[in-house]
């Protein structure tokens, strides 16, 4: 049996800085291209390449639906999500890339 994977992530341009919020089916390729800057637009403009935090879903629905909430949320309650799980803001891409 295969299980496929939804991701909602959050990228950040440094601690406390500028976020961006995205939903991928394939998370390592996707901030790779972010990182790349072959992504036109928000991240490549405001250098958010940052991986601080990320959710799993199975149901692509419920992955955009959670996108589509947080990007909804103020953004102390974003900050609030992140360093609840990752207090120093660490980019977690190096780990999910090569773990």
């Amino acid at each position: 049996m295969r299980f496929d994977y939804y991701f909602v992530y959050i990228l950040a341009s440094r601690i406390g800085g500028t976020l961006y919020i995205g939903v991928t089916n394939d998370l390592v390729r996707r901030v790779e291209e972010h990182r790349a800057e072959l992504v036109p637009g928000f991240t490549r403009k405001y250098g958010v390449t940052r991986l601080v935090y990320l959710e799993a879903f199975q149901d692509v629905r419920d992955a955009i639906e959670r996108e589509k909430q947080l990007k909804g949320w103020n953004r102390a309650w974003k900050v609030r999500m992140i360093e609840a799980k990752n207090p120093n803001w660490d980019d977690l891409y190096p780990a999910l890339a090569h773990g």
